[in-house]
């Protein structure tokens, strides 16, 4: 246990334990995520300066979200015939520089849903790619540490591009947003032509023998058989990732807005609340990720259940009293702790219950849970913003729901072979 801990204060020997190929991984996570955290959670106040309303802004996200869901399925297709996750990673990184382009001088809603769909189809060919690298170049280290890791570069990228695009809001060249995910792009494209990310470790196309290809064959070819294994995890997954694209959407809007009773915050306090959310999501990413790595996935799940449904709780109330930004902040830290409980948890059990010739498609469908939540809860949250003038509702169905999540954990089936 000594020696544990003393490694986990040393960074270097924290660092270097990890295979050469998933540490390139990880550092491109950080690049993506840094230009991601900027234009996720800052282009809805951009837009929304520019006079566009909630149901715009959900309905351009929601635009996104379903070229993401194609993109996936195709990239998910083409992942389980052998092609190698870096060539997918790169053309993403050319649209999302294509889409960062546009939005860069989008000042009408035309130019602003063009700019979404190449930023959505992005994101779609992107995440199956980058999730499905890391089991491969984890090579003989455990993929669970490994998902750990790479959400952990994935909190701390989002939460320098939102701080970075909160500063800039405050100086007024929030804009700058999308040049800065050009640069990301670039680095990111630069990592996926390095040598070793282009060698060929044993498990690269992800096949087994032979003899297990025939004796699994019926199985493997069967896609209704792998919807209804990952089928519980996919639920569970479609409400978290809700969660996700309500902070980038959602709240961000209730912020500004307002309630009766709570008064709203201007763009930059706005902004600095939403990064210090992201702030605890990389503070508590390692340390829980790597905790649970050791624990049953089940109970990863319902533990993330939990922390969401009572933040959820806490966000609903918060419109309700006039002090409610401190309940803002506890129900954040508690979102927080169950967002990066479910991040990890999540992946390694598609990992676990998917056949290895399979895992290309198995988790396109789970990243497909991130674009259909991005289709219902962005335009669904405007829509109740809109009317309601605070999401009081939204929360709290949303806290209810994920109460209601916990008896589907025990429906999971792990295939750990």
């Amino acid at each position: 246990m000594s020696s544990e801990l003393s490694a986990t204060l040393n960074p270097k020997e924290w660092w270097e334990q990890f295979p050469p190929g998933l540490q390139l991984i990880a550092k491109g996570r950080l690049f993506a995520s840094t230009g991601a955290g900027a234009v996720l959670y800052l282009s809805p106040l951009l837009f929304n300066e520019l006079g566009f309303s909630a149901s715009q802004i959900g309905t351009g996200i929601t635009i996104a979200a379903i070229a993401g869901t194609i993109s996936r399925l195709i990239t998910g297709f083409f992942l389980d015939k052998g092609i190698r996750c870096n060539n997918p990673i790169k053309l993403a990184a050319l649209f999302a520089i294509c889409a960062d382009l546009l939005l860069f001088n989008s000042y009408e809603f035309k130019q602003y849903l063009l700019g979404q769909i190449l930023l959505g189809a992005a994101a779609g060919i992107y995440w199956p790619s980058i999730e499905l690298a890391v089991p491969i170049y984890c090579e003989k280290y455990p993929s669970s540490k490994g998902f750990a890791l790479v959400r952990t570069a994935d909190a701390l990228g989002i939460t320098l591009g939102a701080v970075l695009g909160t500063l800039w809001s405050s100086i007024g060249i929030l804009r700058s947003i999308y040049l800065l995910d050009i640069f990301c792009m670039i680095m990111l494209f630069k990592i996926c032509t390095y040598k070793t990310l282009n060698k060929n470790p044993k498990d690269l196309r992800l096949r087994e023998s032979n003899s297990k290809i025939k004796a699994n064959n019926i199985y493997q070819k069967n896609y209704k058989n792998i919807l209804i294994s990952l089928w519980p995890i996919l639920m569970i997954s479609l409400f978290s990732t809700s969660i996700f694209a309500l902070l980038q959407s959602g709240l961000p809007l209730e912020l500004v807005k307002g309630s009766e009773f709570r008064p709203s915050l201007s763009q930059s306090n706005s902004g600095f609340i939403l990064s210090f959310q992201l702030a605890l999501i990389l503070i508590f990413q390692w340390p829980i990720g790597n905790w649970l790595s050791k624990k049953d996935i089940k109970f990863g799940l319902k533990l993330s259940l939990v922390f969401l449904g009572i933040g959820c709780l806490l966000l609903s109330l918060s419109s309700r009293i006039s002090h409610g930004i401190y309940l803002i902040i506890l129900s954040l830290i508690l979102i927080a702790i169950g967002l990066t409980s479910f991040l990890p948890v999540s992946t390694e059990s598609i990992i676990q219950i998917a056949p290895k010739e399979k895992r290309g498609l198995a988790m396109s469908m789970f990243s497909q849970c991130f674009g259909i939540s991005s289709v219902i809860a962005p335009i669904t949250a405007g829509n109740i913003l809109d009317s309601q003038g605070n999401g009081f509702i939204l929360w709290l169905y949303l806290s209810i729901i994920s109460f209601c999540m916990i008896p589907l954990t025990n429906k999971i089936r792990l295939n750990r072979s």
